[in-house]
């Protein structure tokens, strides 16, 4: 199974899309980062990912983008081979 962490915060509509398509994925595993609740690791998710924008998401440390990112490899059947992919 994938390793997916999403750099988030709690009233965020697209950080709920994420995990919305992510559950349908058979995903159930994932582990957020609410930046709102620690806001040390806004820093952290800027200087790895490039964003200040939440969420930010990460599938095997690779970073994948934001929820409309994730939604685009999903459409470009893209995104089921690397949630299949062992990290």
């Amino acid at each position: 199974m994938a390793k997916i962490v999403m750099y988030c915060t709690e009233v965020c509509p697209y950080c709920v899309r994420a995990e919305q398509l992510l559950r349908r994925k058979g995903i159930t595993d994932i582990e957020k980062i609410r930046v709102d609740l620690q806001p040390e690791m806004m820093d952290v998710m800027i200087r790895k990912s490039g964003r200040r924008t939440v969420p930010q998401i990460f599938i095997n440390d690779e970073h994948v983008g934001g929820y409309d990112d994730m939604a685009a490899l999903d459409r470009a059947g893209k995104l089921d081979a690397m949630l299949a992919h062992n990290h």
